[in-house]
């Protein structure tokens, strides 16, 4: 296992950083007008990687304020030489290549890497498995795709085989239903998947504590996003890094 881990989350959604629960946009909690400066306050941290998400993007909603910020974003990580992940309403490879180009180091393919996996493999092809990430966001152990909205009916294990067909490497999962909530990650399943795959997979949904990221570690995941526990001061990222 490589070096695990500690991914700050950063969701946009008009151009503010915001938390979700439960992929829910009505329930919404702004925490930021300025990303850059978010951005800033986790490099200065000790953050190597940030997690940024498109939530418009997501919601197949106007994004340009979003984009915007991830452009800041990027100028502040160049600073600290540090990475971002990148993902939501990536749809083809057009796009891709365009947030790649911005200097995005990885990206997260959600609703495409279901939908598309020809596509999926193509992206692989191009970029290569550390630059190209897929995200499996599931609720009762059942994919859902564009901004968690739809339903798939395909189980969580159904696309993670899939995917690894596809030559995928990195592995975003999420179960929905603990997302933004704190009230404890989907470790069990989470490990399963990993294991049942072979894939390099970053736990999501959920967080509460540091305790929690420490069994993330213990389970010897690739790694973990955190983001309502941050911004509301349950976990102190200097602590869990």
């Amino acid at each position: 296992m490589s070096e695990f881990i500690v991914f700050p989350a950063i969701d946009l959604r008009g151009g503010k950083v915001v938390r979700l629960q439960e992929g829910n946009p009505d329930r919404l909690t702004a925490y930021s007008d300025d990303p850059a400066a978010v951005a800033e306050r986790w490099f200065s941290a000790g953050a190597h990687w940030l997690h940024v998400v498109n939530l418009d993007g997501a919601f197949d909603q106007p994004d340009s304020a979003n984009r915007e910020a991830l452009r800041a974003i990027l100028e502040v990580g160049k600073r600290f030489k540090a990475q971002v992940q990148f993902g939501g309403g990536l749809r083809h490879l057009r796009a891709i290549a365009g947030v790649l180009e911005l200097g995005v180091s990885r990206v997260v393919l959600g609703t495409l890497a279901i939908e598309d996996p020809a596509t999926l493999t193509e992206a692989l092809k191009r970029w290569g498995e550390d630059r190209i990430a897929a995200s499996l966001d599931a609720r009762d152990g059942l994919v859902r795709v564009h901004g968690w909205q739809q339903t798939t009916g395909i189980s969580a294990l159904q696309a993670v085989l899939t995917l690894r067909q596809a030559g995928l490497h990195w592995l975003v999962f999420t179960d929905i239903a603990r997302d933004g909530l704190q009230t404890g990650l989907n470790l069990e399943a989470t490990r399963q998947l990993a294991q049942q795959s072979g894939l390099a997979v970053i736990a999501s949904g959920g967080i509460g504590n540091a305790r929690e990221v420490q069994a993330v570690r213990k389970a010897n995941l690739a790694g973990v996003i955190i983001g309502r526990a941050l911004y509301e001061g349950a976990i102190r990222l200097e602590e869990v890094l």
